[in-house]
């Protein structure tokens, strides 16, 4: 990575993939992180020293006393949790004050946001005779306030928190359509009330006032003054809303490609994009998942790489490597080069897989990732075997260190890709890093 660029730091599989410790690792040499998508459904774990931190919707700069942290407009906020994580961190002794930016242009997730999204998820998991239909939420609200946004007239941004009338005139319509959304969908609630909704938000838009601006400039400017900025996406480019597997996806542009519409920065801003990826696949929720194994092999490297939700807790699906879908992923984010994580997960593994191309409902072979679900779940994965090892790695910091089967498979996600690795994560913490 050249310290004099920008960064921009994706997923390349469904998430999870360990971009919150990268973003640590590579804040000491950026001067502005900005996070352009998603909301408080993502969750980036970053441990220093013996403390650990899970952020949602701050970005995971924001544990350096020194740079400059920016929500930018492409993500939906939800403003009690965002207050929440910053009272988190101001009683952990993290600073959170000048050095946190919200754009006015952010889109605000609303309690009947929630209320939908859990509602829409158990009628699809009952739909009469095509059994569980349902996406697989974070129930977090984050779909249905992008589609206020999409509606525009019931959307309500940071910045409307700041202006009462505005702010009440809008939920009077929402609230009134919403309410007739929510019975459709049987829930047995209280009517919403927008004078109490419009009381509150603008509560919580007081409290965060110091922070809401028009990040858009203010980007422009740290550009136009040569400060370097590091993109911290959220989800992953298998989850992109255009180019995941449709329809179990998130609802924002996780790839690279979401950085330009969710910060007002022109592509010629973003000079390298790292993609992260696990030395293994993980998915959580529905959706297709070709290299899964659901078996013996799959329990172990979730008990190994205690795979379970940073948001929600839940267990995460896991298989085999899939480097069909990094390879397209990579495409699609530009990436120029990859960081691969969690690579100590597979020591202990007489045997290791790597998917390589898949077997069509047809016959014929494909290197083609399928970004559809429903074609997706019908292919058959095919692998390359290799020789695993039985050393621990997780205090390994040289490359030349690691066990000849670790570069060997290294080498071989490398040639894959036509992509150099330049970073190798063998534990949480910072100093579990192979440069």
């Amino acid at each position: 990575m050249d310290s004099t660029k920008n960064t921009a730091i994706v997923g390349l599989q469904w998430g999870d993939e360990g971009k919150g410790k990268i973003v640590d690792l590579l804040t000491a040499k950026h001067d502005v992180i900005v996070r352009y998508n998603g909301g408080a459904n993502a969750g980036h774990t970053v441990v220093v020293g013996d403390e650990k931190y899970a952020l949602h919707l701050i970005p995971s700069g924001i544990l350096y006393d020194d740079k400059q942290c920016v929500i930018g407009n492409g993500v939906v906020v939800d403003p009690v949790k965002l207050i929440e994580e910053i009272d988190t961190l101001r009683d952990r002794g993290i600073e959170v004050g000048d050095n946190l930016k919200i754009s006015n242009r952010a889109h605000v997730v609303m309690p009947y946001h929630k209320e939908h999204d859990a509602a829409l998820e158990r009628k699809l998991s009952q739909v009469a005779g095509k059994g569980d239909q349902s996406i697989g939420t974070t129930k977090r609200g984050i779909g249905p306030a992008y589609a206020d946004k999409i509606h525009r007239a019931t959307a309500i941004r940071m910045g409307d928190l700041l202006h009462y009338d505005a702010l009440l005139d809008t939920l009077k319509v929402t609230c009134s359509i919403r309410c007739a959304e929510l019975s459709a969908l049987g829930v047995d609630a209280p009517p919403l009330d927008p004078i109490a909704l419009a009381d509150e938000f603008a509560a919580y838009g007081k409290r965060l006032a110091p922070h809401i601006i028009d990040t858009v400039y203010e980007l422009h400017e740290c550009v136009q003054t040569e400060k370097t900025i590091l993109f911290e996406g959220a989800n992953a480019c298998l989850l992109d809303i255009d180019h995941g597997t449709f329809p179990y996806v998130t609802s924002s542009n996780c790839s690279a490609l979401g950085i330009h519409a969710g910060t007002g920065l022109p592509g010629k801003c973003v000079n390298d994009v790292l993609g992260i990826m696990k030395a293994y696949s993980t998915r959580v929720g529905s959706g297709p998942f070709p290299s899964e194994e659901l078996g013996s092999i799959g329990e172990k490297i979730r008990e190994r790489g205690n795979e379970f939700g940073t948001t929600t807790g839940r267990p995460r699906r896991c298989g085999w490597l899939d480097l069909v879908a990094v390879k397209y992923s990579a495409m699609i984010c530009g990436t120029t080069s990859i960081a691969c994580m969690l690579l100590d997960v597979l020591s202990g593994f007489d045997e290791l897989k790597i998917c390589v191309g898949y077997q069509m409902p047809d016959g014929t072979i494909s290197n083609r990732f399928v970004p559809d679900a429903r074609l997706l779940a019908e292919v058959k994965p095919l692998y390359e075997t290799f020789a695993g090892w039985s050393e621990e790695i997780d205090e390994i910091t040289s490359p030349d260190d690691l066990p000849a089967n670790a570069k060997a498979y290294l080498d071989f996600i490398s040639e894959y890709l036509e992509l150099p690795i330049s970073i190798v994560s063998v534990g949480p913490k910072r100093s579990q890093t192979v440069i």
